[in-house]
């Protein structure tokens, strides 16, 4: 709970009505209603081949308890969501808090939400170009749920309604990053190494600073006409992933402005989305610094549609272009490890539902021509009843280039399989 949010967050309620900063009555003379909710989950993943550089054959040993709860005084809402679990991995105990904040309307068109919360938006289907969110791979390529690649962070959105554009704004005081890989679960590939590492101790990269300067901007201006969705988006911060380096050779985060747009439309028998963003990086701006990450621009479109009952297909292409891309190859340290001009992604995502959505097959494919390696996730869900959900699945990586994002995980390679019990 690093910020301040949580002050206010955490003041008697009769305090917050009593300052009425909106007009509002008490909320003490509203009915006050609230509901409960949450699951238990066990969850096991282990690895099909040994990583020399990790002791372990798991990827996942959580026994995981999830709260959830929502509470309305009268024009206000709160939220909460919190997990507990034991990690078996690591023999401990943790939490986090996924939720916890307050919502209300600031006049007719204007809702405000501050607390800690999950953020997104943006058009791709595991892909995210102007999504700066924080995003933890470390439990996406670990076997647990496709929800936990979000990640939560503190912040404060505004969204206001208007007659011709609608307005989404988020600040986030603190810079939140990715949860990256550290090689405390998966080892990765280190360029100074030249090979993967799982070093100790683990990775930990240098954050900007804790301050109102060091703190991100994102915006988003949507509309929707004739059913089509309109975006534009902007963001002020730095890149999420500690792809720099200090002039001691420490991994750092790099600043990093990012302009995009999108647009999601009905297109034949399906739904076509094509997103676009600009990501300059502030501190090299001509691509010299060996330090620092180029700029680049990144492209996706995607087309999804129902082939028959029951059984959607989706495909997307992704491509990134890194920009000075002459400049970044003279200035590095080492060329031959410098990702390609041109980055591809193909993806496709195949989804059958059958036994009135008792069961459900599932198989999502990254493969990248360029890189020339793939993540591959197959999956299998069967929903006893309301309460019970059983999960099979795996993460199948591999590659040619040792180097590459996807080929570096091959020993990362896990099948795993979660039960869970709502209540």
């Amino acid at each position: 709970m690093r910020s301040w949010l949580f002050l206010f967050l955490g003041m008697p309620l009769s305090a917050l009505a009593q300052d009425d900063i909106w007009g509002d009555d008490d909320w003490a003379d509203e009915e006050m209603v609230s509901t409960w909710s949450g699951f238990v989950e066990a969850g096991l993943g282990l690895r099909i081949v040994d990583d020399p550089l990790i002791d372990t054959s798991s990827t996942l040993e959580d026994l995981r308890l999830r709260l959830e709860g929502e509470w309305e005084p009268g024009r206000y809402k709160l939220n909460f969501k919190g997990d507990a679990w034991h990690d078996g991995v690591d023999d401990e105990l943790d939490g986090e808090v996924r939720d916890l904040t307050v919502s209300f309307t600031a006049g007719k068109s204007t809702d405000m939400r501050l607390g800690r919360q999950v953020q997104t938006w943006g058009t791709g289907d595991l892909l995210f170009l102007n999504d700066l969110f924080p995003k933890d791979f470390v439990s996406f390529f670990s076997g647990r749920e496709d929800e936990y690649l979000k990640a939560p962070g503190d912040a404060v959105r505004l969204t206001h309604y208007g007659e011709k554009i609608n307005i989404d704004f988020v600040w986030t005081p603190t810079f939140e990053p990715d949860v990256y890989l550290t090689g405390e679960r998966f080892s990765f590939f280190s360029p100074l190494a030249g090979s993967n590492v799982a070093p100790e101790p683990r990775l930990s990269a240098r954050e900007p600073g804790h301050s109102l300067a060091n703190g991100e901007f994102a915006v988003r201006l949507f509309r929707t006409v004739d059913g089509a969705e309109y975006a534009v988006y902007g963001y002020h911060g730095f890149f999420k992933q500690p792809n720099a380096l200090t002039a001691g050779f420490e991994p750092t985060f790099a600043p990093l402005d990012v302009w995009g747009a999108s647009l999601r439309r009905p297109a034949g028998p399906g739904l076509f989305n094509v997103e676009l963003a600009y990501y300059d990086s502030r501190d090299d701006s001509n691509g010299t610094d060996a330090l620092l990450p180029n700029s680049q621009l990144r492209v996706l479109a995607g087309f999804e549609w129902e082939a028959k009952q029951n059984f959607t297909v989706s495909f997307q292409y992704y491509l990134e272009q890194t920009l000075h891309y002459s400049e970044l190859v003279s200035n590095s340290f080492a060329p031959q490890l410098e990702p390609e001009e041109y980055r591809q992604i193909l993806t496709n995502r195949l989804t059958y539902r059958a036994g009135m959505d008792r069961f459900t097959w599932s198989l999502f494919t990254f493969f990248s021509p360029s890189d020339e390696d793939y993540h591959v996730r197959p999956a299998f869900s069967y929903r006893r009843s309301d309460q019970w959900t059983l999960v099979a699945g795996a993460n199948l990586f591999g590659g040619d280039k040792p180097q590459t994002f996807f080929s570096q995980l091959q020993d990362a390679s896990n099948v795993y399989l979660r039960l869970r019990f709502h209540y």
